[in-house]
């Protein structure tokens, strides 16, 4: 006799990877409703609508179980065994370096089959028979600060890339602007600058320009392309005349928040116009055509989806690719080439700025190491992509349908958050290889010494909630964790580059020693690093596996928070807590806040704190606090360096709200630090992080 419907798709959702129990940011037991396990299992592909579904979904995840074809890829750490799976009649394998020279080989008996890992660290093709596997084998952590070749105790600042100023930038930051202010900040001490998500949005869509929405993670956002090393400066001013674009860009320049249209049309403009003329420099052709053929396919998708999605834009179809015609679904269909062919010069350009922009950022990541930066740029990894862009039309078989990533009610919003994101399906990446993932770390990678992994709890699980569904109608997704810190640990090793992982929000109770064995480092934030009395915690007793830091993005700056502007945003945005009075709160809290900073040594006079409007000692005394910490690296945004009020990001509200990624530096990157707070806040932070 069957058990009760209840207990079946409880059952199924465990097979499936669903969490049907898991526990709250304040640590209390929750459960997810049958609705929501049954709209979760149906975008899994699992239906669990009746009784019979969830009896076939159940009999298929067994047959896929069960099966003896083994996975594309087997992670194996150094030195270790690893299992594969054998046939009835045993397998003969073989296994190969990544030069394809047989190292090893032999017979496995029937049954489940064990085999020794090689003992250096890289991928390997493994062959069961004429059953071909990629073998990555993992070193035991990730590439971590103590492996850097005469590191100090290291420190850093964190920009929004949108955010700097260079004279003549035309409104917005750009890989020119990112060279001087790796220069100026490694003046000052610092060992790396941690940019936001600089991954590719929709060119044709230049108002859905928030960086952590991005079309696809596996390539650059060409907006941030300079054109003037492209062609030279008296060539892009002729351009510019002959567009008559002077006064726009004049006045783009000096606003206090970024014009993301206007700046992107005026930019484009310029962009195009050079690729025009570019085509008679043959040597710059020749360039051109080698980076376009050793990117291969994903380029090519990519470029094709930028001129694809502009002429449906045109054409009164500008959301995403699910919108267009059937026939253009499909990336590889004969509508799509004929459309390429067609459009070969639209096509073409957009492969030109992703070869302009990887010089650019190729270009920022050398400045930054050759002005003495022994880490350099720590690129930021986005936890999922736009459902409708290049990376979920390109690589459809990878991620995820009818859900979206978000985050239920926590710290950080008590309303729970949908991100409208979709991202790789489990069985997405067993199935692929985990092609896609390897690939979007290599991106990443590629031209920094570190990488920022956004959300990084989503290596376990991620909330995903159904289309449609309210963002705490949600429920937890798991992920193969092991696989996934075994590849992060290898490309870490093989590009010579830290991991940092934002391990903030609802976090498992084994999670952050998962990653901290694998030498993943935290997060920990002044404003979150609290006793259980309310009180903040002495930064000698912070972690020494997590990076420390006074703020993020998402978060009130030092000066925004001691003077309560987000409060002021809070309420007026409606996220505050109509049950709390939050201006009290405030007061007692920076009481406290003071109060651990004179013991720690930070601040002084512990009986008469600074006013709401006395800044910069507050600012200071927050960066040697933090300084404090037993962190091997600790990274201040530079909004805390200069004592801004205004934080980069609000979530929740709308930009109509809140002018969300749009706000600038105030001075151009070679005077940003030049100030008396900035120069008073480095050189407490260098002078506590490097004591004789």
């Amino acid at each position: 006799m069957n058990a009760p419907l209840d207990d079946r798709l409880a059952l199924l959702a465990e097979q499936a990877g669903v969490d049907v129990y898991w526990r709250d940011a304040l640590d209390r037991p929750q459960s997810t409703p049958a609705d929501t396990l049954r709209a979760v299992l149906r975008a899994l592909d699992l239906p669990a609508d009746s009784a019979d579904d969830i009896e076939a979904s159940l009999q298929r995840i067994e047959q896929e179980r069960g099966g003896r074809k083994p996975p594309r890829l087997v992670t194996a750490d150094v030195g270790d065994r690893f299992v594969v799976p054998v046939s009835p009649r045993g397998r003969v394998w073989k296994l190969l370096d990544d030069e394809h020279t047989l190292i090893s080989e032999g017979q496995l008996p029937s049954g489940e089959g064990q085999l020794d890992a090689p003992s250096v660290p890289g991928y390997y093709t493994l062959f069961l028979d004429d059953d071909e596997v990629t073998l990555a084998v993992a070193p035991p952590r990730t590439f971590g600060i103590g492996d850097i070749a005469g590191a100090r105790k290291p420190w850093g600042m964190a920009v929004q890339m949108s955010s700097l100023r260079r004279p003549g930038d035309g409104g917005i930051g750009d890989f020119t602007a990112l060279e001087t202010c790796a220069k100026a900040a490694a003046e000052k001490g610092a060992d790396a600058l941690a940019i936001s998500p600089l991954h590719a949005l929709f060119a044709a869509a230049p108002e859905r320009y928030s960086p952590y929405a991005p079309s696809s993670r596996l390539f650059l956002n060409g907006l941030y392309v300079d054109p003037v090393p492209t062609s030279g400066e008296q060539t892009v001013r002729a351009v510019i005349d002959t567009h008559n674009l002077r006064q726009e860009l004049a006045e783009l320049e000096w606003l206090e928040l970024i014009d993301w249209p206007r700046a992107a049309r005026a930019r484009m403009t310029i962009l195009r116009s050079l690729f025009e003329s570019a085509s008679v420099d043959l040597a710059h052709s020749e360039r051109f055509g080698a980076f376009r053929r050793a990117q291969g396919e994903p380029l090519e998708r990519h470029a094709r989806f930028e001129a694809l999605h502009a002429d449906f834009s045109a054409h009164g179809r500008p959301g995403g690719w699910q919108g267009w015609p059937a026939e253009f679904h499909d990336p590889a269909g004969r509508e799509v080439a004929a459309f390429a062919r067609e459009h070969s010069r639209e096509v073409g350009f957009h492969a030109w700025l992703q070869w302009l922009a990887t010089q650019g950022l190729e270009g920022a990541q050398k400045a930054a190491r050759d002005a003495g930066m022994s880490i350099g740029l720590v690129a930021d990894l986005a936890v999922g992509a736009d459902s409708g862009g290049s990376h979920a039309w390109a690589h459809q078989a990878e991620v995820l349908k009818g859900l979206s990533v978000g985050a239920p009610p926590d710290a950080l919003n008590r309303l729970g958050q949908d991100w409208g994101l979709t991202t790789f399906s489990p069985r997405g990446l067993r199935d692929t290889g985990f092609k896609g993932f390897i690939g979007m770390l290599r991106a990443a990678l590629a031209h920094a010494g570190g990488v920022r992994i956004d959300h990084v709890l989503g290596l376990k699980r991620l909330w995903m909630v159904p289309h449609g569904a309210g963002a705490t109608e949600g429920a937890y997704v798991r992920y193969p964790l092991t696989d996934m810190l075994r590849l992060i640990a290898l490309e870490s090793h093989l590009h010579r580059a830290i991991v940092i992982g934002e391990d903030l929000g609802t976090v498992p109770a084994d999670f952050r020693q998962a990653i901290g064995d694998k030498g993943v480092l935290g997060i920990r934030v002044l404003w979150f690093e609290r006793a259980a009395d309310g009180g903040f915690v002495s930064p000698l007793d912070w972690s020494a596996k997590a990076m420390a830091t006074t703020s993020t993005h998402d978060v009130p700056t030092v000066a925004g928070w001691w003077s309560g502007r987000d409060v002021e945003w809070r309420k007026k945005t409606g996220l505050d807590d109509p049950a709390v009075d939050e201006n009290a709160q405030r007061e007692g809290d920076r009481v406290l806040l003071w109060r651990a900073m004179c013991a720690s040594g930070s601040a002084w006079n512990e009986e008469s704190p600074p006013g709401l409007d006395d800044i910069s000692p507050v600012v200071v005394a927050a960066a040697k606090h933090v300084a404090q910490a037993p962190a091997p690296l600790a990274i201040y945004p530079v909004e805390d360096i200069l004592g801004l009020h205004e934080q980069p990001n609000l979530p929740g509200p709308t930009d109509a709200i809140h002018p969300n990624w749009r706000r600038r530096m105030p001075d151009s990157s070679s005077r940003l630090f030049d100030g008396p707070i900035a120069h008073a806040v480095c050189d407490v932070i260098d002078k506590t992080r490097n004591r004789t």
